[in-house]
């Protein structure tokens, strides 16, 4: 009976990727009773998010890598994501062994359909891509202001962090570090963007106007990963948008 729960569950996944032309591979456990889909989303603040269907017997485990482990201000990072958990559908952010930040979610095979797939592919591009750029604002600040005063200092282009240029003082002209902007919306610290005001209960859909996600520009995190502090000065690279071990998630 498991088997045939997970055959179908893993079927019906299946199908609607297939449908819509997504990215996704399909692994198989070796075991009769499992089933795993790593499906890619594009985004915009990230080039993509990769997101691990888990097919078993008792359903579906949703699991997708949001952010690394932040450099500062942890209680502020967790705090926003606490407050975030409440207008989340269908997955709750959640940290691993190495404080890396996941969204993970479990549901019945009964419940996935494929309204509810579509819906909660939506949800977890929505979050894991639009609220990247706020939990950068949180926990990597001084990075980001490194990062812009060496630039800065060097000529070099800011296009990548142009949504960071409210944290700087003044117009960033002398590269100097500068504060975030004053916030009293309890969002532990992070001002409150326009995605934010937008967002209602339950999240979004997967599918837009033409029924997919469109791909996006470059983000911060990832830029010339390993680069060491004194080579011509630079800072060291943050790489937000990669696991800072490969310990992922655990039950």
């Amino acid at each position: 009976m498991t088997s045939q729960i997970t055959s179908e569950l893993g079927s019906t996944i299946d199908q609607f990727l297939t449908q819509r032309e997504m990215t996704f591979s399909r692994k198989d456990s070796g075991g009769k009773d499992a089933d795993y889909f790593v499906v890619d989303l594009p985004g915009e603040k990230k080039l993509k998010t990769a997101v691990l269907l888990t097919v078993a017997p008792h359903g579906l485990r949703i699991e997708a890598f949001v952010c690394r482990k932040p450099d500062e201000n942890h209680e502020g990072v967790y705090r926003w994501m606490l407050k975030r958990n409440r207008r989340l559908y269908g997955v709750a952010y959640t940290l691993d062994n190495s404080g890396d930040i996941y969204l993970v979610g479990r549901h019945s095979a009964e419940s996935i359909t494929d309204a509810e797939l579509d819906r909660l592919l939506g949800q977890v591009l929505e979050a894991a891509d639009g609220d990247f750029n706020v939990l950068l604002e949180i926990g990597f600040i001084t990075s980001i202001r490194r990062e812009w005063a060496w630039r800065v200092s060097r000529g070099e282009s800011l296009n990548n962090l142009k949504a960071f240029e409210h944290l700087i003082d003044g117009d960033g002209s002398d590269g100097a570090p500068g504060r975030s902007v004053p916030s009293h919306n309890g969002n532990g610290g992070a001002p409150r963007s326009h995605g934010d005001r937008a967002r209602g209960e339950g999240g979004a859909h997967l599918s837009g106007g033409d029924g997919t996600p469109s791909a996006g520009g470059a983000p911060i995190g990832g830029v010339e990963k390993g680069r060491e502090e004194g080579d011509n000065g630079r800072p060291q690279a943050f790489d937000a948008a990669t696991p800072s071990s490969d310990v992922g998630l655990d039950d």
